[in-house]
Formats: C-alpha cells, structure tokens, sequence
C-alpha cells in the first residue's frame, strides 16, 4: 500500500530529525557533516568514516577572495528579493557507510520513549524504505540501503546553509536520503540539488570585496564651497572573483563569480552639499578609472566626480559614503553561466569642512 501525504511528510521532517541524517557546514573547514559528528570531511578528498563516526565526503570549497571562517562577506546585494539558498541536497555517504549510519540511527530510534503512534510508523516506514525496497511516486525504496551498487554512486541529503538566519528557511530542505549514480544529475523533482548556480550563489555570499578608500583633493580637510574631487585609480581596484566547488568521487562541479566595478556613489553625510554629477554616481571611464585626479590649476572647474559642501562640519566632521557597485556574473561547469543581482560595498571616510571663503590657486 503507498505511503498516505500525511504520513511521507511526516517522515521527511520529524524522521530526518530523529535519524540525524541530515548534514551542517561547521567550521573554518566549510566541512559538510552529519548532526552529532565530531569529525568533518578531510582536507583532501575522501569519504566514508573512521574510528570516531562517519562523516560526508563532501564540502563546498571556497577559494579567491572571500570572507575568512566560513563567513558572510562583505557584498550587500542591490536586489533585496535575492538571497543565497538556505538549504540544498549534495553527496552523503556512500550504501554501506549509509547503512551503518542509518540502521543505527534507526535502531536507537526505535528504542526512544514515547516511540509510538505516528513517530514510531514513520521509523518503521523509513526502515522498510532504506532495507525492503518500500517507496512511492518518484521514490524508489532501496534493497539493503543499495550495498550491492557501493562505490558506484552516493546517497544525498540536506545541507544547512549556516549563514541563513531563518531557522525555517534553513532547515526546509527535509527530504528523505536519496540515491544518485556517479556521473549522473539527481532526479529532477529535487529541485535544490546542488548546481553550478547554487555554488555561483554561494560564492556570492562569500565573496569579500576590497575595502577601497577614494582618493580625495583636498584630502580629508576641505573648505566650503571648495569643490573636493573624488577619484578612483584602475590600479587600485580591479575584478574579484570567488569559486566555490564540490569534489567528491563520480561527482566535481564548480562556479567562479566575478565581480567587476562599475559605478561610485558618493553620499556627503549631509544635505548641505551638492555632488556632481547631480545624482553622486560616477560612472567607470574608458580605461577603467573613475572620476579624474585633481591636478594644480584645475581650482576653477567642476570635478566630474566630487562634492562641494555648502557649510561647515564645525567641531566635527561629515561621515562621505563611498559605495561602489560591482556587476556579478558567474560561470561553472558544463558552460553553465549567467548573472546575478548587482552588489555594492561602502566605505566611510570623516571629512572637515572648514569656514574659509578664499582658494589658493
């Protein structure tokens, strides 16, 4: 008879809870393991597990310019309706590291109190899924947790996205352990399988930009109604890029997210000033600067990107925002590619304005 909707949904959330399938990253190793595992994948490629636990073989690896630890990074994305996935499924265990994990878990489940009624059914289900190929609509069971085809692919399972603040949102990825074959995409109804994209995604949210300081003319003290120019050198900040990948055996995918520079805003810090251009962006030029260094005898011309402030700072100084936005792109294997939502990254810089009308030419 086919598992009830009430009853698969139950064990695809409460089970995976009680049977500590499903898998965190932890860590400045970004190791994906299971709940309760003290150990994580090692640094080399590997799977199986040792004398202290079993843990996945796979981890997302994070290479070029991103945060430390596993950390967010910098990048703040212009689109507020985009975020990186909460949760997604990748490479676990291979069928006889599954079935030890699993049929132990299933077991000390088994004996827990307070083991009856809908909880005990759903272990008992999730056993004769795992040992007695019990399924249902696109889910196959499996014939002792699928020992006969080790080593010829992995069983699956949800991942924690640890920088996810939603404790909903990161734990919604419940779906029972699934098998998939080396060399071969998992079923298309697991539409959070890990990809190129998720990875592209990934990496975005890793990604650490540089912390570029404007250059300023005058530098930190201005006077009012002196118009400041503000400028970017080629040299001083150029493309990012971030990679994130899996490899695992019958299975390696990666993404490079590239973040090019294309614009500089500038807030003044109060709204007596006027900005030029009027809107406070400047746009990269041809060769790849912004803005135009200020040079002697350029006193009685309007910078093409700068400030003017209209009234003094006083005792204190006005806070000039410098945002630049980078347009972010990415491309992964199979020549997957595309692009993503535009990310910017401000620095504050303290300005003085002082109260003095004359300008030295």
């Amino acid at each position: 008879m086919p598992v009830t909707g009430t009853l698969r949904r139950f064990i695809g959330t409460a089970t995976l809870t009680l049977a500590l399938s499903t898998l965190v990253l932890t860590g400045p190793s970004y190791a994906a393991k299971p709940v309760g595992s003290d150990k994580g994948a090692s640094t080399e490629q590997g799977g199986g597990g040792d004398d202290t636990g079993i843990y996945a073989a796979a981890r997302i690896q994070y290479s070029g310019s991103v945060a430390k630890d596993g950390s967010t990074g910098n990048v703040t994305s212009s689109d507020v309706n985009w975020a990186p996935p909460p949760c997604w499924y990748a490479p676990y265990l291979g069928a006889e590291d599954f079935k030890r994990k699993m049929s132990k878990d299933i077991k000390d489940a088994k004996g827990a109190p307070g083991m009856g009624g809908h909880a005990g059914a759903a272990v008992n289900e999730m056993e004769r899924h795992y040992e007695d190929e019990y399924g249902w609509t696109d889910t196959p069971g499996y014939k002792d947790y699928n020992v006969e085809k080790d080593g010829e692919g992995m069983f699956w399972a949800g991942v924690e996205n640890p920088n996810e603040p939603d404790v909903l949102k990161r734990s919604s990825c419940t779906v029972l352990p699934f098998w998939v074959d080396n060399g071969e995409a998992p079923p298309p109804q697991y539409e959070e399988a890990i990809t190129p994209e998720i990875l592209a995604a990934l990496a975005y949210q890793h990604m650490q930009l540089p912390d570029t300081e404007v250059s300023l003319a005058p530098e930190e003290t201005t006077k009012v109604n002196l118009p400041t120019w503000a400028w970017l050198d080629k040299a001083v900040f150029d493309e990012v890029q971030a990679t994130a990948a899996i490899n695992v055996p019958g299975f390696a995918i990666q993404a490079t997210t590239t973040a090019k520079p294309v614009s500089l805003t500038l807030e003044p810090g109060t709204e007596d000033a006027e900005t030029y251009p009027a809107s406070g962006e400047c746009t990269i030029n041809a060769d790849g600067s912004i803005g135009e260094p200020y040079a002697k005898g350029k006193a009685d011309r309007t910078p093409p990107c700068g400030i003017t402030y209209l009234r003094s700072s006083g005792d204190g100084t006005y806070d000039l925002q410098a945002t630049i936005t980078w347009e972010i792109a990415w491309t992964g294997t199979g020549g997957a590619g595309g692009d993503l939502p535009d990310g910017t990254f401000g620095n504050d810089q303290a300005v003085t304005v002082q109260e003095i009308q004359s300008i030295n030419r």
